[in-house]
């Protein structure tokens, strides 16, 4: 719920997650997957005293390739467990990762996370299943249109309750652990997070209660506002020199001024960058790299972008900036010097930024646990989030050469077999049948965080005013995207602290009313 529009332009650093398509190992600007941490402590028994697996112990289960056709048969989805809290009649407490591999996200089993300490608070399990159609889930051997057919928002709604229903789980008694007989519990952030509010949605009767962390719950084709937070909250000198140099970039390419564009795009060291739409967008990389902000982050590839514009011989710049004339020569330099070898590695501009070949293997590789192919696939049928420029009129931090054609364009690239022309997603049909972000459906915790770029997609989105109440409560934290998910960042963020406590106080009430 990741989430953004995966254009291959604008693939930003995400928390060090190395795609499995050895392919393309440049980085990722999807709706940010949850970040990969560390287990701390597993203990090896159970409080019953059984003896628990490692951590990493991957199990199967038979899901349908399509719930509207079961003569399609099943594939094996993955799913990790963990039941060091588990006490008879403890809730499960189901998360999905979304657009990612499941590998390696252990740690949501664990306390060190939201799923993990709903289930220590209330003697549950913890389970984590593989989203269809990402790492080794996957219900056919290719990534191709064909077999992407049954790769939809419906379809995943559908693997949750089916999962939940079906599965006889690892643990001991795991076949008695149903949700007619225990309470389920889904928890999980971003698009995730908004599976989570679409299935308890069409699926009260089998999820009980849930948690939601910055969950994109509205669909939204022309996502200008994802830039918004980010110009709000990013240092105010920053700002005001990113605005200048794009609206420079903007008012040459009206004027039809190519030898000034062809001079700024020498200036980044990227004059043979053939297109100066790929130019625009390879300038939102450096506002994207916000994503990799936390409460516990140094600051990152994101404020290393903008000391090097606002710091000029040991001073800061004041929040007026430096001016377009220094921005320009300090941005280019950063890219010369900084950037380009961190973004593009050892290929060539055209390779790593250009969009219009059709013929690249970017567009034309098939093959599974191709992150970005999967999740292409559900924004340019389903979800949009296209990231372009804002209206005439409104600050600009990105440029308005880039509309949503730019990726509409590359939807027909990407699946040929599929579209023909541009397609337009089809966001009315999600937000009419989830509700979007007139959701209203009862023990769904909602926490957002006020410097998440994705929350005009969330209820907390600006001018929405949703209310807030006891069985549809709404947190918003100081902080980023889904950092209440992780337990460390209350230790720095005390927004987030709150917002832990009150979603935890939340669960030990609703599930307290639970019966069998």
């Amino acid at each position: 719920m990741s989430p953004s529009w995966l254009s291959k332009s604008l693939l930003a650093t995400l928390l060090s997650v190395t795609l499995a398509n050895a392919a393309f190992t440049r980085p990722w600007r999807g709706l940010p997957p949850l970040p990969k941490i560390p287990v701390d402590v597993h203990p090896s028994v159970a409080p019953d005293g059984t003896a628990l697996p490692p951590l990493t112990t991957v199990y199967q289960f038979s899901q349908l390739i399509d719930h509207n056709n079961k003569q399609l048969g099943t594939f094996q989805q993955r799913y990790w467990m963990n039941w060091e809290f588990y006490k008879t009649g403890g809730p499960i407490v189901l998360m999905t990762p979304g657009e990612a591999d499941g590998d390696g996200y252990t740690a949501y089993l664990t306390n060190q996370t939201m799923p993990g300490m709903i289930a220590q608070q209330q003697n549950g399990a913890t389970v984590i299943l593989e989203h269809r159609f990402y790492g080794n889930s996957n219900p056919y051997n290719n990534l191709t249109s064909q077999s992407l057919a049954v790769h939809t928002v419906e379809q995943a709604v559908e693997d949750l309750a089916y999962f939940a229903k079906t599965v006889n789980l690892p643990m001991p008694g795991g076949d008695q652990v149903k949700p007619n007989q225990v309470p389920w519990v889904l928890a999980a952030r971003s698009y995730a997070g908004a599976l989570v509010s679409w299935t308890r949605l069409k699926h009260p009767d089998v999820f009980y209660a849930a948690y939601a962390s910055s969950a994109v719950v509205e669909a939204i084709t022309n996502f200008y506002d994802l830039f918004t937070p980010i110009r709000e909250y990013m240092p105010k000198n920053c700002s005001a020199d990113v605005e200048a140099v794009i609206g420079y970039l903007d008012t040459m390419h009206a004027s039809n001024n190519k030898t000034a564009l062809q001079s700024l795009q020498t200036t980044f060291g990227l004059e043979n960058l053939t297109h100066i739409e790929d130019f625009a967008s390879a300038l939102q990389a450096n506002m994207i790299d916000w994503q990799l902000l936390t409460p516990t982050s140094a600051g990152g590839m994101f404020y290393q972008f903008c000391d090097a514009l606002e710091v000029k011989d040991g001073v800061k710049a004041p929040a007026s900036g430096w001016g377009l004339a220094h921005a320009i020569q300090a941005w280019g330099n950063f890219w010369k010097t900084t950037y380009y070898s961190n973004y593009c590695g050892d290929s060539d501009a055209e390779s790593c930024l250009g969009t219009y070949d059709p013929n690249s293997s970017f567009y034309t590789d098939v093959s599974i646990n191709n992150t970005w192919r999967s999740w292409f696939w559900i924004v340019c049928n389903q979800l949009g989030f296209l990231q372009d420029g804002p209206p005439a009129g409104q600050p600009a931090i990105v440029s308005r050469l880039i509309q949503p054609v730019y990726f509409e364009r590359q939807c027909v690239d990407m699946f040929p077999q599929k579209f023909k022309t541009p397609p337009t997603p089809g966001v009315n049909a999600i937000n009419k049948n989830y509700e979007g972000w007139n959701i209203k459906v009862d023990r769904v915790f909602f926490a957002n965080g006020l410097r998440d770029h994705w929350r005009d997609a969330t209820v907390s989105a600006d001018g929405l005013h949703k209310a807030n109440t006891t069985m549809q409560p709404i947190y918003l934290t100081d902080a980023f995207h889904g950092s209440d998910m992780i337990a460390a960042n209350a230790k720095v963020d005390p927004s987030v602290l709150t917002v832990q406590k009150a979603g935890l106080a939340h669960m030990k009430t609703w599930l307290s009313t639970w019966s069998a």
